[in-house]
């Protein structure tokens, strides 16, 4: 149950109506995770303590009065459990066939009668109906138990030590009394667990922190669709900036996630879950740098003072020879990102203001470049998300000038060599170690793959305990 849970949250108000990020797990998903069920319902069943059972039992020449003690489970068995989506309404769970063998100890008074020892006891074609529903409590998604049944097909127990034997006759009473009491147990145990995953879901943040900037707004933008072959959430998934969260000047669009069947999840992001990122990145004035000449290599063949600069802004060796210079570059808008069949394209609009460092440290302003650039690449999942980008264009115009007007023909030419020959090669090698997949706690993805679609990319993967390694 745990398995099929944490698959759901995973799956867990755009400035429109359409959510940015979806996740939908698949038919396929459903049948996996029941093998994984299967593994995980056995090893709780053999940790998990079962208290002590206490009562009376009327044998019509008194009351033998019992304890049974120290239980533990020693062996269970069941076929993987039948997991179905259920239209309009969530997940049915059947469990049959389950089998368990608990040992424990024995303690009767009859009287003056005492006696102990220990037992065994095999309870037999246990079959669980869990029918669980699925919705939208006010942007968190809410599992509830519509319906559940247990019943228990048969119960064998033997007594060894004491006088255990005098007590053989009654052991069908003991039996019968013994599956009332697991069949009884056995919902309200049930319900107790939902109960537990619905507070801890309540609890579960719908704004999450993400770096020292941003923090990714995740509510449900509408009730989760449920149909006979999969289970879709629809989340908002847009950022804001920590410092000063607004709506960016564009909206989310509409887009359909693509149903894997050979894989058991599909995770979806739109443009606009980008975008609002670097949207909030802007805000945050955390797209900008101030570049001194001590950050240039030395092998550079430019440095950043007025005397090498003054071969492209001959003004500079007259007005404020020698010098060191400084330039802030930042992003004059929102950096775009648009995605279509295979290819991630980017549209960077920048500027950078150029100054000269006094010798006690103050800025003298000199001019403002304005960068217009546009890259595109791709990126595939080989263990771990990867990319590589290429410059399509990179073109600069003078914005303003303090010191007069210039051509920026030359600097444009030397930008471009300095963004193919440096920038871009350390951005690749960056992209190309790659970036761990995201994970659950005790799963790992495999077999993922990256589509790159007309407005939106998409991530299909199975999903593998890390333990059992099914």
């Amino acid at each position: 149950m745990q398995l099929v849970l944490y698959l759901l949250v995973l799956l867990t108000h755009t400035h429109a109506d359409y959510p940015a990020l979806k996740a939908l797990l698949s038919e396929k998903g459903l049948r996996d995770a029941s093998q994984m069920l299967s593994v995980q319902i056995q090893s709780k069943l053999k940790s998990t303590e079962i208290p002590e059972v206490r009562g009376g039992l009327d044998i019509k020449i008194g009351t033998v009065y019992y304890v049974l003690s120290n239980m533990r489970v020693v062996q269970c068995s069941m076929p993987a459990p039948a997991l179905v989506f259920v239209e309009g309404t969530g997940v049915s769970v059947e469990v049959t066939q389950l089998t368990l063998a608990i040992a424990g100890s024995w303690a009767t008074r009859f009287g003056i009668i005492h006696d102990s020892g220990s037992f065994d006891l095999a309870v037999n074609n246990i079959h669980i109906y869990t029918l669980l529903q699925l919705a939208d409590d006010a942007g968190r998604l809410s599992i509830s138990t519509v319906q559940c049944s247990a019943n228990v097909g048969g119960v064998g127990i033997h007594f060894h030590g004491g006088a255990s034997f005098f007590f053989k006759p009654f052991v069908s009473a003991f039996s019968g009394r013994i599956s009332d009491m697991i069949r009884e147990k056995i919902c309200p145990a049930i319900q107790q667990s939902i109960n537990g995953l619905e507070t801890t879901l309540h609890k579960l943040p719908v704004n999450i922190p993400v770096g020292r900037y941003l923090y990714l707004s995740i509510p449900l933008t509408s009730s989760p669709a449920v149909t006979h072959q999969s289970f879709e959430l629809d989340i908002k998934g847009e950022f804001y900036s920590r410092s000063s969260p607004s709506e960016p000047p564009f909206s989310a669009s509409v887009f359909e996630a693509p149903c894997a069947e050979n894989h058991m999840l599909s995770m979806s992001a739109s443009e606009f879950f980008v975008n609002s990122a670097a949207y909030a990145f802007l805000s945050s004035g955390a797209l900008q740098i101030n570049i001194r000449d001590d950050m240039i290599p030395k092998s550079s063949p430019i440095h950043l003072n007025t005397s090498q600069f003054g071969a492209f802004v001959p003004q500079l060796r007259t007005l404020y020879p020698n010098m060191e210079m400084q330039v802030l570059l930042y992003a004059s808008a929102t950096p775009l990102f648009s995605f279509s069949s295979g290819v991630i394209d980017i549209h960077v609009p920048a500027a950078a203001k150029f100054s000269a460092v006094k010798p006690d440290g103050s800025l003298v302003p000199l001019f403002r470049l304005d960068v217009d650039g546009s890259f595109n690449g791709r990126a595939w999942i080989d263990k771990k998300l990867s990319g590589a980008f290429q410059m399509k264009n990179l073109t600069l115009t003078l914005g303003s000038s303090e010191i007069g007007d210039f051509k920026t023909d030359t600097l444009e030419q030397m930008s471009v060599m300095a963004v193919k020959l440096f920038v871009l090669p350390k951005l690749n090698a960056v992209l190309k170690a790659g970036f761990p997949l995201p994970t659950l706690p005790g799963f790992s993805l495999i077999n993922s793959q990256l589509l790159i679609k007309s407005g939106f990319v998409a991530i299909i993967t199975d999903v593998e305990d890390s333990l059992t390694g099914l």
